[in-house]
């Protein structure tokens, strides 16, 4: 026999699953702070960037990336580790601040930038190859650093932190 408290848990579960679900689809707030890691950007004139970066490792984190965050602070970003190399097809769909996309090789070498990409824009922003990784920085980073393509990055997952 059900009782009662099972009965209302049961409804109560029924009523916030699909506020739940609607969540995870159509988000309407940023997510939670990820886990934090070190990552340097090593410039091709040997000058070393430390970034403190966000890791976006689960398919939901990614789907959400930075979404709904108003800035992202010098010296931050998030790191999208595609656990793989493949194509990173990025879009800035509920994307407040605009951000540079750095695409990196398994190897750690960086493979494309997109720079200053366009807040909300459901353009595709594409890694144009195959990339191990996705790093978003703050807009013009790339640029006042003066990152290149082919400038060195080091984290964990290309095994070449120090």
């Amino acid at each position: 026999m059900i009782t009662r408290r099972f009965l209302l848990a049961g409804i109560a579960a029924t009523a916030i699953l699909p506020q739940a679900w609607a969540q995870l689809i159509n988000p309407t707030g940023p997510q939670p702070t990820l886990p934090t890691e070190k990552l340097v950007i090593t410039t091709h004139d040997n000058v070393k960037h430390e970034f403190t970066v966000e890791m976006a490792i689960t398919p939901a984190q990614q789907e959400q990336g930075l979404m709904f965050r108003p800035t992202v602070a010098e010296g931050t970003g998030m790191l999208f580790d595609w656990g793989a190399a493949r194509t990173s097809d990025m879009w800035m769909k509920n994307t407040l601040a605009p951000l540079d996309m750095l695409f990196i090789n398994a190897d750690g070498s960086i493979h494309h930038i997109a720079e200053h990409t366009v807040p909300q824009s459901l353009a595709v922003v594409s890694s144009a190859g195959v990339v191990r990784a996705t790093l978003e920085i703050a807009a013009g980073t790339a640029e006042k650093l003066d990152i290149r393509v082919g400038d060195k990055v080091q984290n964990r997952i290309f095994n070449n932190a120090s």
